[in-house]
This record gives C-alpha cells, sequence and structure tokens, in this order.
C-alpha cells in the first residue's frame, strides 16, 4: 500500500548531494550514506563528530552567522572540503527543523558567486515582458517560454488547479517533435494532497534524475527524537516511488518544478520536464525560484479583462441592491423584485428566498417541497453559513430528482434559528472532458477493500462525459453572496434596533394616553352626575307640574346620561386595551340591541327608520359595552347614509354553513352565517332583499371586495360588501356562547 502520509519523512536523499543533520552546537547527529563518495570520509567516522572536522575556521564562521538569522529561513552559500582527492567545491544549503540545523551539499564546479550584473542579465529581459502582459493566458504562456530559455528542459508546462484539486495545461513551451499536453486535463489524485502540501512551503523542487537510487540516513530514525527525520523542506529529499514510476511511464528522466501561490494557497505549477538526465546549477534554480515568485506576485493582477468587468458588474449590483433593500419597507418584495436581481448577484438561474420557513421561488427551481428538502439536508451536512457546489446531486442524492435545474447549489444561512435561507440555482451542464489517460487509472482497490493509489500507465487522451454538474460558482460571486449576507443581518438588526425604539416610543405615548383618558373620564363624568342628578329631581319634585312631553324629555336627558357614563368607561377601557383584556361575558344580544335601538330613537326623535328583527338573537361571549357600540354605529350609519325613501334596516342571522358563493347580488335577510369559504360577488339570492346586519359569522375566507368596514370589535370582525343601488350586508364575525 502506497503511504502518502510520509512524504516528507522518506528517511533517504539523492544521490547527487549530501546531508548532515546538526544539533544547535553543530555536532553531527545524522549523516546520508554517501559521505564516502563526496567528502572521503565514512559515514560511521563523522557520527557525533563536530562540523569543524569538516569545514575550517572561517567557514565555520560564516555558518553559525547565518545560523544566527531567522529559522526557517533558507539560506545558500560557496564552500571547500578538503578530501584525499584534494579540495572539493559544494553549494551549500542550510535550514533548521525539528530543533537541529540540516545542511545539505552539492558538489558544483566553482567557488564563485553569480554577481548581482550576471543575474540581472539573466531575468530582467523575462520580467520586462511579463510586465507587458495584461491577460492571465498571454502571462503564464510568456513564463513557461522564459523558463524553458533559462532550463533547456524539453518542456515546460504552467499547470493550473481546479477546484476539486484536478489540474489543467494552460500553457506550454516545448521541442517541436513531442506532442502537445496544453488543454489536458490531469485527475486530482495524480498528485496527492500531502505532496501539495510540501510544495505550498517549498518554492522549487528538483529532481535531476528518476532513475538514480537514493541514499539512506545513518542512523534512520534522529537520535534526538527517535522519530525519522523531517525533511519537508530539504532539497535533496528522495522522490516517492510512485511518482518515479508516474514520470517514468511519461518517459520523463529529470523534473524541476515551482510552485504558484496565490493568496497563499496552491494555484498551480511550473512543471518541466526532461527526456534525459539533466543538472541544473544552483544559480539556475535559483533564477527559476525568484521568477517563480514574481509569477506567484502577479497572479493577483493577471486576470483577463472580462472576468475584471464582470467583478465590476457584480459589485455594482451588489450595492444597488443593499441599498434598495435597506431602504424598503416590505423587506420580502425587496430580495425578489425586481426578479432579475436576485439572479444577477450571483448569475443563478434560480433562486429561493426562505423567510420564517415561508419560501419564495424566483426564477428556474426546484419545487418549494424540493426547498425544504435541501434545507434541512443543509441544517444536518453543512455547517458554513456559506456553502456552495456544481455537483449537488453527487452530495445530496435527492437532488437527482431535480438535477435538470439545480445541479448546483450556492446556499445563505442567514439565521437558522429563524430559518433565514437565500439559495441560488444553476441547472445541469453536460461537458466532455478531455483527460491525461484514464483519470480513475490510478486508483486501486487493495485485498481489504481499502482504496490505494498507484502510477498510471497511459497518458493518452482519454474523453469523458460529466453529468450531474452545473458551471462552477466563482470567487466573485461568492464575495458577492457574502457580503448580502452581512448587509441583511446588519439590516435586521437595524430594523430591531428601530423597532425597539418605537415600542419605546409607543409605550410612553400609552402612559400618556392613559393618564389622558383616567383624567378627561373624571372631568366628563363631574357633570355628567349634575345632569344626571338634577333630571332626577325635576322628575321626583317637578313631575305633577310637567305635561307627559316634558317627563318624556327628561327620562331621555336621564337614559342618556347613563348611557354616556357607560360610553366614557368604556373610552376608558379603550385607552388600555394594550394593557388588559376586554370584559368578555354571556351577553344576550337582545338585550343590546334594544339598548341600542331605545338610544338611537332618543338622539334622533324625528327620525323615520324601521328596524326590523325577525326573531330573537342569540347568547355570546363579548364585551357587552364594545359590541353594544357596534350596534348603535351600523344603527345611526344606516339612518345618515341611507337616501331612500323608505328607510328600514333588519337584523338577523342565518346560514350554518356556505362553501362557495360565485355571486350574489343582493341579500334579503341572513340569520346566522357559520362559515363562508369563498365570495367572488354578491348577485343575487331568492328570498334576500337587503341584510343591514349579520350577527354572525365564524369564518370567511376570502372576500374579494370590501369597500368599508365602519366598525369592529377587538378579536371580531365585520364585512361590508357594497353594490350600487342594491343595499349593503355587514357581516360581524361574533362567537356563539
Amino acid at each position: 500500500m502506497t503511504n502518502y502520509e510520509q512524504l516528507h519523512i522518506p528517511g533517504s536523499i539523492q544521490p547527487h548531494g549530501v546531508l548532515l543533520a546538526l544539533s544547535p552546537q553543530l555536532e553531527i547527529l545524522q549523516v546520508s550514506n554517501n559521505t564516502q563518495e563526496h567528502l572521503g570520509q565514512k559515514p560511521e567516522d563523522l557520527l557525533s563528530q563536530p562540523l569543524s572536522t569538516l569545514l575550517n575556521a572561517t567557514q565555520l564562521e560564516s555558518i553559525k552567522k547565518f545560523l544566527q538569522q531567522q529559522e526557517g529561513t533558507v539560506n545558500s552559500f560557496k564552500l571547500s572540503i578538503l578530501t584525499d582527492e584534494g579540495e572539493k567545491y559544494f553549494d551549500g544549503i542550510i535550514n533548521f527543523t525539528e530543533q537541529m540545523w540540516i545542511l545539505e551539499l552539492e558538489p558544483t564546479d566553482s567557488l564563485t558567486q553569480m554577481s548581482f550584473l550576471s543575474f540581472h542579465a539573466l531575468t530582467s529581459g523575462a520580467i520586462s515582458k511579463m510586465q507587458k502582459t495584461s491577460n492571465l493566458i498571454d502571462f503564464v504562456q510568456l513564463v513557461a517560454s522564459e523558463i524553458r530559455k533559462i532550463t533547456e528542459f524539453d518542456r515546460v508546462m504552467v499547470y493550473q488547479f481546479d477546484s476539486s484539486g484536478a489540474g489543467i495545461v494552460i500553457a506550454e513551451d516545448k521541442r517541436e517533435d513531442l506532442l502537445p499536453l496544453i488543454g489536458l486535463r490531469y485527475p486530482a489524485t495524480d498528485i496527492p494532497t500531502e505532496a501539495k502540501a510540501l510544495y505550498t512551503r517549498n518554492s522549487l523542487r528538483f529532481i535531476p534524475n528518476f532513475g538514480a537510487q537514493p541514499v539512506s540516513l545513518i542512523p534512520v530514525n534522529n537520535p534526538q527524537t527517535q522519530q525519522p527525520l523531517d525533511l519537508s523542506c530539504a532539497v535533496l529529499r528522495s522522490v516517492h516511488p510512485c511518482c518515479v514510476e508516474y514520470h517514468q511511464n511519461m518517459r520523463v528522466s529529470a523534473m524541476l518544478v515551482v510552485p504558484l501561490i496565490r493568496e497563499q494557497t496552491l494555484w498551480g505549477l511550473i512543471s518541466c520536464h526532461h527526456q534525459t538526465v539533466k543538472y541544473l546549477t544552483w544559480e539556475v534554480r535559483k533564477i527559476c525560484e525568484f521568477l517563480g515568485q514574481i509569477v506567484s506576485s502577479e497572479l493577483v493582477h493577471k486576470v483577463s479583462q472580462s472576468e475584471f468587468d464582470y467583478e465590476v458588474k457584480l459589485k455594482s449590483l451588489q450595492t444597488e441592491f443593499i441599498e434598495s433593500i435597506s431602504q424598503a419597507d416590505n423587506f420580502r418584495e425587496a430580495l425578489i423584485s425586481p426578479e432579475p436581481r436576485l439572479l444577477d448577484l450571483v448569475d443563478a438561474k434560480g433562486s429561493a428566498v426562505c423567510l420564517d420557513n415561508d419560501i419564495t421561488l424566483v426564477g428556474t427551481t426546484p419545487s418549494i417541497e424540493d426547498v425544504r428538502t435541501l434545507i434541512e439536508w443543509s441544517d444536518t451536512q453543512i455547517s458554513d453559513n456559506l456553502f456552495s457546489t456544481n455537483s449537488l446531486p453527487q452530495l445530496c442524492p435527492e437532488a437527482r430528482a431535480f438535477k435538470e435545474t439545480a445541479s448546483g447549489l450556492l446556499l445563505l444561512r442567514i439565521s437558522k434559528v429563524r430559518r433565514y435561507y437565500i439559495l441560488w440555482f444553476r441547472p445541469e451542464v453536460i461537458q466532455t472532458v478531455t483527460w491525461a489517460g484514464n483519470p480513475n487509472g490510478s486508483v486501486k482497490l487493495d485485498p481489504n477493500g481499502g482504496v490505494t493509489l498507484s502510477p498510471r500507465k497511459s497518458f493518452e487522451k482519454w474523453l469523458e462525459t460529466v453529468r450531474l454538474t452545473s458551471l462552477p460558482w466563482k470567487s466573485c460571486e461568492l464575495d458577492s453572496a457574502l457580503a448580502l449576507r452581512n448587509a441583511i443581518v446588519g439590516i435586521v438588526i437595524s430594523k430591531a434596533d428601530e423597532l425597539a425604539k418605537i415600542n419605546r416610543e409607543l409605550e410612553q405615548s400609552n402612559r400618556e394616553l392613559a393618564s389622558f383618558a383616567y383624567a378627561a373620564s373624571h372631568d366628563l363624568k363631574e357633570p355628567l352626575r349634575g345632569i344626571y342628578n338634577y333630571s332626577n329631581v325635576l322628575l321626583e319634585d317637578y313631575a305633577h307640574i310637567l305635561d307627559e312631553d316634558g317627563i318624556d324629555y327628561l327620562q331621555t336627558v336621564v337614559f342618556l346620561s347613563q348611557r354616556m357614563e357607560s360610553l366614557i368607561n368604556a373610552l376608558l377601557r379603550l385607552s388600555l386595551l394594550g394593557q388588559a383584556e376586554l370584559q368578555r361575558q354571556p351577553t344576550n344580544l337582545n338585550e343590546l340591541l334594544e339598548q341600542a335601538i331605545g338610544v338611537f330613537y332618543a338622539s334622533y326623535p324625528q327620525a323615520k327608520l324601521e328596524i326590523r328583527t325577525t326573531k330573537d338573537l342569540p347568547t355570546i361571549e363579548c364585551d357587552p359595552v364594545l359590541v353594544g357600540e357596534v350596534f348603535s354605529n351600523l344603527i345611526v350609519n344606516a339612518f345618515k347614509y341611507n337616501d331612500k325613501a323608505e328607510k328600514w334596516l333588519e337584523i338577523g342571522f342565518v346560514v350554518d354553513k356556505v362553501d362557495k358563493v360565485d355571486k350574489v347580488d343582493k341579500v334579503d335577510k341572513v340569520d346566522k352565517v357559520d362559515k363562508v369559504d369563498k365570495v367572488d360577488k354578491v348577485d343575487k339570492v331568492d328570498k334576500v332583499d337587503k341584510v343591514d346586519k349579520v350577527d354572525k359569522v365564524d369564518k370567511v375566507d376570502k372576500v374579494d371586495k370590501v369597500d368599508k368596514v365602519d366598525k369592529g370589535d377587538k378579536g371580531d370582525k365585520e364585512d361590508k360588501e357594497d353594490k350600487e343601488d342594491k343595499g349593503e350586508v355587514f357581516v360581524n364575525h361574533l362567537g356563539l356562547l
């Protein structure tokens, strides 16, 4: 079984150099098993010896200066070592790991360091050309060409990783006789995650000979840690057997890789291949490393103009959208209207807005039930507030049923508790992908059923039809969605603050209203009591000198003063409705109606209005004072706003249940209504002339037109349907006892 988890601790190095592991006091703790060949001394003779055994005092002092620099820095220098065969020159590279220093030595022909002018001459031309390109593809193509000029490798490719870890060759410079690889894709398994992690930590990887046998370290484990030596940053780290076989299958004998890092992430690789063994000097490698760092720093800026324009467009849409919803009274409507705006924000074909578990669909989407299924799935499977995928059916099996509309999903969770979500959808896009060989060719099953990776044998073009995927979401689209979430959270907090302020002001107004109501009721009751008392005195002491009309007038004054006092009390209670419950009690509507009729005729003694009651009204649970006011208002309105020559009003209740009335024009009499599911239009019902009042309707599901509601009790409702010249229907919804 291939163990990629040990890539950084292979226990061996490539044979073209020597490695020494040193303690902080520069004592030799481990050596590679090729010191006899390069240094003229056996490995056993060097172990536990000071570094001064190999280096003279001047060189040792230079190394100590390097060691005083920040840990983690890789330093290089020239040095010479005297051997039995004479003086040998080396490029020295030293870095720090696991509380020890690793010194690597590679043979070189000269102790002369490359001058700045020489370095500038080799790099300035390439850098100048790079600065003149703005298009990403042109830029990386130029990089491939310049690196090949410097290294003289057979082929140089620029290789970019996608979101799944697979790579595609986006630029190439090669020998004319070689088959092109540009445009080919390589599966993510070709470069394991552990290898990508090492590329992220190292600015260059050089393998001059894939056929060379690795050289082991002596001893195998580090004496200080009793663990294999960590060679993550070692230039000479040996090559994994799977990597060797993989490249030999490609007929590659030497390789140079320069990682490209964008925003601290491995964006791609500059990969150089040669069909024969090829050694590059340390200076040439440093030039390639330097150019790779230049390329990495420019990747952020070298985007295509179309991508830049698209990002600017999204920013503009985002700003306009956020400003619109922040000023809107209806938050939901602002999100979904006009319809394309929400979709354009992330270039989606459909969207679903879920607020308080109420879902609104926009564009081309799955059904509401399917959206609910997705939200429930996300609650259990997704922890982040922002989630995106271009292969939803592969993650959520239920999504296969609506892959045509939602193979891609971008989910924004605003509040899991309040059930605030926005989902965007992209349809399935069937693609044909060209791979460099079968992408599954490196995946094998071991005898125990586990998955292992093995080097692929073939790199011939291999076409694959990819289904159940959508176009991928771009990072700028994810940023746009995240900005929307932050804005919505800010708006909700702002609205909550505003509502809290309004509530405080309302509480203050209620307190002031209560104080006013108490004062007003007290001030109004005092003269009212005087009117009541003096009227009673006149009736008791002077009735014998008053005629019949005078006595009636005084009795009316007494009645109206009592009625006025009850209204004042009701007004006082109305001012406290938000602070106290209604005084509901069993009430005989006949008694309330009789009182209301009495008040009406006392207030309008000359009124010519016939009030008809067809039968006794029921006893209900209500606040008698407030419902009595409803009766009084309806009777007065029936008189005031009736222009007929003969004015009459009929009161009653009927109808146990009406499922649907398509058209009713004129209603003569309704005694009781338990339920009305739908009233589209009132046209005509036989035996019904007009209804001025309906005392009980338990439920009305739909009334298409209600012109006026004059008065309603808290918890009860009154509907009015008006047909010109054909009478009016008033429906009060009151519950029977």
